[in-house]
Parts: structure tokens; sequence; C-alpha cells
């Protein structure tokens, strides 16, 4: 199997290395030359024009910087691209994934849209998700090409769920990680290393993902007994930790939010619900 690599910024490098560690015959093209030297040491073909290397790979994979560089890079090679499969891992919104799969149907390419759930020193590894949306004959096809940049999630026809699932774990990642810091913060101000504080904090996040599970059901459903912890009991729960925190000087702007949250929850009459009901107040008016 021949793979084309577009784009050789950290990310397009880090895939076609991996590409290029499984044996896979990979050809690379960068908009500037000079990125694609060391892939080239490794074994990689070095194609000219995009034109080139579109016809040099049965599928092509595309990691740029938007989707308005993609589509500059594509539009003038369609000819070449039509009858071949084009796996796009450029970042972009769902809307945009859509738009593309549209764009690729009407020029006959096959196409899958995915999300990079790692940064690029993870590239290559089976613990990393990578996540796909769009074609099923595609993602079955080359399952074994996905295999080799991570283990491939498939989320289901609709080519824009990979980039909405990609956004909303973001979004997750962001919230924990600053959560994290801000505990870290607070018990460095103590003297306590963040080495000491961070196992007793992934041994918590073990926790909180049983609550998770337990919640998701509760939300599909609509309905929140609040038979674990209340949203009222949570809100005077963390006046505990904004008190710690202003005692140590961590700014408390996350958990000020988070409050700010769960009071409009207990306002809206989810005080006596699971914290789960905080979902209510998060959801636009058309889902609320």
């Amino acid at each position: 199997m021949r793979v084309t690599v577009l784009g050789l910024g950290s990310m397009g490098s880090a895939l076609a290395g991996a590409l290029l560690d499984k044996g896979v015959e990979t050809t690379v093209w960068n908009r500037s030359a000079g990125r694609a030297e060391a892939l080239v040491a490794r074994g990689a073909r070095a194609a000219a024009t995009p034109r080139e290397a579109v016809e040099a790979g049965d599928v092509v994979i595309a990691c740029v910087l938007d989707y308005g560089a993609l589509l500059e890079v594509l539009e003038p090679v369609t000819g070449s691209l039509a009858g071949r499969e084009l796996v796009n891992l450029t970042s972009g919104s769902p809307e945009q994934a859509r738009q593309m799969a549209a764009w690729a149907l009407a020029h006959g390419v096959g196409y899958l849209d995915g999300a990079i759930m790692t940064t690029p020193p993870g590239v290559g590894s089976q613990e990393m998700m990578f996540l796909y949306s769009g074609s099923r004959e595609v993602f079955e096809a080359r399952r074994e090409v996905l295999s080799a940049l991570g283990d491939p999630v498939r989320l289901g026809d609709d080519p824009g769920m990979a980039s909405l699932y990609d956004a909303a774990l973001l979004g997750l990642m962001w919230a924990t990680m600053t959560g994290w810091l801000h505990g870290t913060a607070m018990v460095g101000a103590d003297k306590i290393a963040a080495t000491a504080f961070t196992p007793v904090a992934i041994r918590w996040l073990t926790a909180v993902a049983g609550f998770v599970a337990t919640y998701a059901a509760q939300v599909d459903a609509g309905r929140y007994p609040g038979d674990d912890a209340t949203v009222d009991v949570q809100i005077a729960a963390i006046d505990h930790l904004i008190h710690a925190a202003a005692e140590r000087g961590v700014d408390n702007a996350l958990p000020e939010l988070l409050k700010a949250t769960m009071v409009r929850a207990g306002a809206a009459g989810h005080g006596s619900d699971s914290f789960a009901s905080v979902i209510e107040v998060l959801r636009g008016p058309a889902e609320g």
C-alpha cells in the first residue's frame, strides 16, 4: 500500500514517521521542501508538487494548517485525486468537515475525517486514540494504515462527528488540567511538591471517572436523583476550596466560575438534584 502525507508540520511529520516505522511506502509533500529532508533520510519519497504527491499514493493523508489551506492544495489536483481516498486529519469544525466531505463526494474521492487525540510524540502508539467519521468503506479498507498511526476509533457516518468529539474532549482536557494546576498551586503554597500531589490527584480522577459514568445515564434520561451529593451540597463544598485558595493567594477565577454555574443550576430548581443536573444550565435554549 502506498500512502501520501500532505503537510509536514510537527504533527504531519510524526504521521509520516509512524508510517515509515511500520514499513509503509510513504510519499511526503510540504510547501517548504526542507521539512521533508529528515523523513527522506528515513526512507520517505519527497514529491515536488501536490499533484506528484497525490498520484504517488493510494491513500492521501492531509494534516495542514486549516481547511482553507487544504482546499488551496487540493483544488488544482482534483483530477488526480478522483478515485483515491482522502483521510483528512486537519483540525477544524464539524461544519467544515461536512463541507469537505461534500466536496470530496462531488469529486469522486473517498473521504474520512479524523481527529488526532495526542501530541506528536504519541503518534504511533496504540494507547492513543485517532477518531474517525465518514465513509465506513474507507475506514475498513484502510484500517491497517490507520492503525499504524494509533488506535482507530470510528464514530459513525456523519463526517462531522470526529471534529465534534475532538472539540468536546479538548474542553474536558483543558478543564481537567487547569483544575489540576489550580490544586497544585494550592498545595504548592504549603510547600508540597507537584510530584507528591499528582499521584493522589490521579487516583482521585479514577473515582471521578466513576461519577461521570453514573451521571451519563442520568443526563440521557433527563432525571437527576440527588442520592449521592446534591448541587446544594456541592455549592457549600466549593466555598471551602475558594477560601483555601484565597488564603494562599491563588487565583480563584476557575472555582468562582464553577460555583456560579452551580448557583444557576440551584436557582433553576436543581438544588436537591445530583451534580449532573448542571447540564440543564449549560445546554442551549434549543436543547434545554
